[in-house]
């Protein structure tokens, strides 16, 4: 959850002025738990939001100001609610523990949520084995374990002297007040399980009996049953459809009538067609991506950051989802179409790889550096070829596998699930962000706004407000980035963990450089070169697999 760059002066076009006195203190600083932010993203996001509140102070001497009744408390309370964050975060102890407590909490969460779905999939004190299974695997979406949920399945079967049925001892069951005409009738829909997703959740509807005797549905109800079909594989928009037809008929609307099977789906005269609804992400995780909150806190234990023997610090990037490309003025066709994915975790070097560790693998490369390259200065002058074999050399070294990030893995490590333009947020207006073609260099299209104070490379390390959510540095600016993948044109469907081809003329290169224009720095911004292309702009970073840890 990074901060808007700026943050809004006006606080109704800002939400996450409201999370200062949360209960999670990385919400408080517009952080995320899971991202594992580093001290200087702490430091830097409590500095930017203690200044906008000491902005909002005058309103104190305003109050029949709207914004002063807005924000109210916040005005007093807002610097001690924020520097509590700062200092418990960065205690190592401390935030151990709240990252402890903020763990158990997800799992409530996570039991809260499944025991919501549990009940409404016991429907006439029977639970189908098939409706059992599906229930594991959605619990599994929130991270639980199966013996956890197995345990809750039992305790509810006995609470409610509920038992497990076969799909033949379903057949015919119904309601008393019976909605045939609603799709198919009772028997047949009970009986025909593959007849599709969506009168296999209109079964599941009618089972339920809710709101038959004039009640309204409430909105657990309702999100309860949206995840239950969206278990299914229906988008949240069709569930929504169903259910809203389902209430219709149960608040004696007329039922449907002249039912026709069209592609396998039972649609009657008068039942309306589920609406089509664009979310801004919508991932069938069929890879084992880890994507609920507990699995990813869970993740956070499970692989902490670690330094290897060539003193990199190796960040852990945790699962995730975001959308590939952009639609933005200065995207290029090449970023288009947007591309949802799903990403598990992996390690991410915070920094590029340097002139040192380069050369305790090739010590010839000393003499390919440039006059002003010293050892913390990014590697440059190596071919993508070079980097895999660096990545090689590494590995054997290390005992873990080392690799060249996939473009995918590169543009989510630099924006996050929130898709930023930059890794830092949506704007490149200050010199502290990132080195670019500034007014120190020579070019044509130079900035001459900004001033990052360096003509040529950077030592790593010289930018750690232009961070990416996941704490990396370097992402925008400084020396082009090797991916491990070939280009190839997006092709618009969600995926998971995607890479692009293995072998090609025109090899991925990501981040911008020194030499390049603001543009070149978005973070979905995608280049090219021969893999055999080596220059004084062009170096990488590598990553290593959570699987072999």
């Amino acid at each position: 959850m990074a901060l808007p760059q700026p943050l809004p002066d006006n606080p109704l076009r800002w939400d996450g002025w409201k999370n200062y006195n949360s209960d999670d203190l990385y919400a408080r600083l517009g952080l995320e738990y899971h991202e594992n932010p580093n001290g200087e993203l702490i430091e830097e996001n409590c500095r930017v939001l203690l200044v906008w509140w000491q902005k909002k102070l005058p309103l104190k001497s305003q109050p029949s100001n709207p914004l002063s009744q807005l924000l109210r408390g916040g005005l007093d309370e807002a610097p001690a609610y924020l520097a509590e964050a700062r200092t418990k975060l960065l205690d190592g102890g401390a935030r151990a523990i709240f990252d402890r407590e903020l763990h158990l909490k997800l799992i409530a969460g996570a039991l809260g949520e499944f025991r919501k779905l549990l009940s409404f999939a016991i429907g006439e004190n029977r639970l189908r084995e098939e409706d059992e299974q599906r229930l594991y695997q959605r619990g599994r979406g929130f991270g639980l374990a199966r013996d956890e949920m197995q345990a809750m399945v039992e305790e509810e079967l006995n609470r409610m002297g509920a038992v497990r049925v076969g799909l033949a001892e379903l057949v015919g069951v119904g309601s008393d007040r019976s909605l045939t005409g609603w799709g198919e009738s009772p028997t047949v829909v009970a009986s025909v399980v593959g007849s599709g997703a969506s009168e296999e959740f209109r079964r599941m509807l009618r089972l339920s009996k809710l709101c038959l005797e004039g009640d309204e549905m409430t909105d657990d109800q309702r999100d309860a049953l949206c995840n239950m079909g969206e278990s299914l594989g229906l988008s949240g928009g069709e569930a929504e459809d169903l259910i809203d037809e389902y209430l219709e008929v149960a608040s004696g609307l007329p039922a449907d009538c002249g039912v026709q099977k069209r592609q396998g789906v039972m649609v009657g005269v008068g039942v309306r067609e589920p609406a089509v609804r664009v979310k801004s992400l919508t991932v069938v995780d069929d890879g084992g991506v880890r994507l609920s909150p507990v699995e990813r806190a869970e993740e956070r234990e499970k692989f902490p950051s670690f330094k290897n023997t060539l003193e990199m610090e190796m960040l852990l990037v945790s699962s995730g989802q975001f959308v590939m490309g952009s639609k933005e003025a200065e995207a290029t066709d090449s970023e288009q179409p947007l591309t949802p994915c799903s990403i598990s975790c992996f390690y991410m070097a915070r920094h590029l790889v340097t002139n040192l560790q380069y050369e305790a693998f090739d010590p010839r490369h000393v003499e390919k550096r440039a006059s002003w390259s010293g050892d913390e200065h990014p590697v440059i002058y190596v071919k993508s070829y070079d980097a895999e074999h660096f990545c090689e050399w590494l590995s054997e070294r290390e005992g873990k596998r080392y690799r060249l990030p996939t473009e995918a893995e590169w543009e989510y490590a630099a924006r996050g699930s929130g898709s930023l333009n930059y890794p830092w947020g949506g704007r490149l207006d200050r010199p502290c962000y990132a080195n670019f073609a500034d007014r120190n260099k020579s070019f044509a299209w130079r900035d001459l706004t900004i001033d990052t104070g360096f003509s040529e490379t950077s030592p790593v390390g010289s930018f750690p407000r232009g961070a990416s959510p996941f704490g990396i540095e370097d992402m925008a600016g400084n020396v082009f980035e090797w991916c491990g993948d070939f280009f190839a044109p997006y092709k618009g469907k969600a995926r998971t963990n995607p890479c692009g081809p293995m072998s090609g003329g025109r090899r991925v290169c990501r981040g911008g450089s020194w030499r390049s224009r603001r543009s070149s720095l978005r973070a979905s911004a995608r280049n090219f070169n021969p893999p055999e292309y080596a220059s004084n702009d062009m170096g990488f970073r590598v990553i290593c697999e959570t699987a072999k840890i």
